[in-house]
């Protein structure tokens, strides 16, 4: 026996079997450990390599560059799209969005619901009423303007069933 083992032995009271059982157990798990540290060094190693491939620290700070460069190109593009989003919706506001229209017969001598009152109104109902009257003598059209909802001059029932169509669209 080993001077090493029998001092073992002696202070601890274990026997030496049972002591080199353990020490081998103890070596089998680290090199287990070691196997397992290398695999994943090896697939470390493999990922950087492709990350590297064909690149020096010169090409690898151009590409970061240009990525950068990219980025704030897409920076300005997207100002710009959230400033034209900005102009469109304002001209929204200000665009004919609501129609109404009613078809009706003028004068009951004629057939065919020949004549037609025509309302366009913007988002805040501002806009105009078109009736146009159909008669034997010829076509005539008018035009009132539109204002809040409202009309200052006296509406027609058409013109009123039409500017109602309007505003009853949202």
């Amino acid at each position: 026996m080993s001077p090493m083992l029998e001092y073992v032995y002696q202070t601890t009271g274990i026997d030496t079997a049972y002591f080199l059982i353990g020490m081998l157990a103890f070596m089998l798990i680290l090199f287990i450990l070691v196997i397992i540290t290398l695999c994943k060094l090896k697939k470390l190693r493999r990922r950087y390599e492709r990350f590297m491939m064909g690149k020096d620290a010169e090409s690898m700070e151009e590409t970061i560059l240009s990525c950068i460069e990219k980025n704030e190109l897409i920076d300005q593009t997207n100002q710009q799209l959230r400033e034209d989003i900005i102009k469109l919706r304002k001209n929204q506001r200000i665009t004919y969005q609501k129609m109404g229209m009613v078809k009706y017969n003028a004068f009951r001598e004629m057939s065919g619901d020949l004549s037609y009152a025509l309302a366009l109104l913007d988002q805040e109902n501002n806009g105009f009423i078109i009736n146009s009257v159909y008669a034997k003598e010829g076509g005539y059209s008018y035009i009132k303007e539109i204002i809040g909802g409202e009309s200052s001059i006296l509406l027609s029932e058409e013109e009123k069933a039409a500017l109602e169509k309007a505003k009853s669209q949202s």
